[in-house]
């Protein structure tokens, strides 16, 4: 992974180049209205008190609990005893990042939704509440997490979520055949190139000209950045969106030419 530095440098990079963010310069319809109606919504939705309150209390909680890493590890390089609070605090998607995941799920109608990595359940939560006919389906791979997972959602009284356990690519396989049709996929928890790859191209067969898939962390090292970019050139992808600590790719068959962007957020 890039160090602080590197991350940095990249950001600004990023930030200086990437468009504005006010849908200026994108001309195709469908992702002006991304821009305008999803990207730029200030509304304030019920959910997202409910779900930051829930933060809080992780972020308050100092009880210590033993994991499982089957991913690139820590960014912090923490050990394998953690603090909840320790998680809440560099493993859930920040406020910013999991409100935009709800609003995509809301905007789209999305209803068979797919997640993997869940954590603390912090975007499960969000994804559940963007659609209350629709399902969430996510992928865990440490027991321990998932047991505090499954008492957030119990929380939050959400019961429109199954929670996997074991590792990603047993757990996700499994999730592929619960849910034979995927509207959204959010693909988290691992950070490896060719194991991001893998279950984009898995997913495949089960996305369609609507779903739209978000990939974590495209720029967290070298390795992603080359998933992202073997990603984007997929031949079922027409566009890509570059928010820099996410990802968005849309498979839609009428944009014929395919379009990158990188949109400032």
């Amino acid at each position: 992974m890039y160090n602080k530095f590197q991350i940095a440098k990249k950001y600004l990079r990023y930030y200086f180049t990437a468009s504005n963010g006010k849908g200026h310069g994108v001309h195709p319809p469908f992702l002006y209205s991304f821009i305008k109606d999803v990207l730029n919504d200030k509304k304030d939705y019920p959910a997202y008190l409910l779900v930051e309150q829930l933060r809080q209390q992780l972020l308050d909680n100092n009880h210590t609990i033993t994991i499982t890493d089957f991913g690139a590890g820590s960014a912090t390089g923490a050990g394998q005893e953690r603090t909840i609070a320790s998680i809440a605090k560099n493993a859930a998607k920040p406020k910013k990042l999991a409100q935009l995941l709800f609003r995509i799920i809301q905007y789209y109608g999305c209803r068979n939704n797919l997640e993997l990595g869940t954590s603390l359940g912090i975007t499960s939560a969000y994804m559940a509440l963007a659609n209350s006919f629709g399902r969430v389906v996510t992928c865990e791979g440490s027991s321990a997490i998932a047991a505090v997972a499954r008492e957030n959602f119990q929380k939050l009284f959400v019961q429109n979520i199954t929670l996997l356990e074991g590792e990603f690519d047993q757990s996700f396989n499994l999730a592929l055949q619960k849910m034979p049709l995927v509207d959204f996929l959010f693909i988290d928890g691992n950070h490896r190139e060719l194991p991001t790859i893998s279950y984009f191209e898995k997913a495949i067969p089960h996305l369609h000209e609507d779903s739209i898939v978000v990939v974590d962390d495209i720029h967290w090292s070298t390795g992603m950045e080359n998933a992202w970019e073997k990603i984007k050139q997929h031949p079922a992808v027409s566009e890509s969106v570059d928010l820099f600590f996410i990802g968005i790719i849309f498979l839609r068959k009428d944009q014929k030419a395919k379009q990158h962007f990188e949109i400032r957020f």
